[in-house]
């Protein structure tokens, strides 16, 4: 991605190249998937932020917290999807 990102500030050729090879569908699965673990690690981080904070340290908190984020993050995961195509 960094490299796609430099070519593409490099020139309006190289922009244009970038461009045509990330509307395939392989590229799009392979973006969609890069941002689908980043969007799953900002989602637990964040669990993990409200849990220093004492919130939902128990057994139980801890089980509802895990479910919580992987609901949040597959509504958040497809919603980048979408967006993507």
């Amino acid at each position: 991605m960094l490299y796609a990102w430099d070519k593409s500030l490099s020139s309006e050729e190289g922009f244009g190249q970038v461009k045509a090879c990330l509307t395939s569908p392989l590229a799009k699965l392979v973006i969609w998937g890069i941002l689908s673990a980043l969007l799953y690690h900002l989602v637990a981080g964040v669990r993990h932020l409200i849990m220093d904070m004492g919130i939902g340290e128990t057994l139980e908190g801890g089980k509802l917290g895990s479910k919580i984020v992987i609901a949040v993050s597959v509504v958040v995961i497809v919603l980048a999807g979408v967006w993507i195509w």
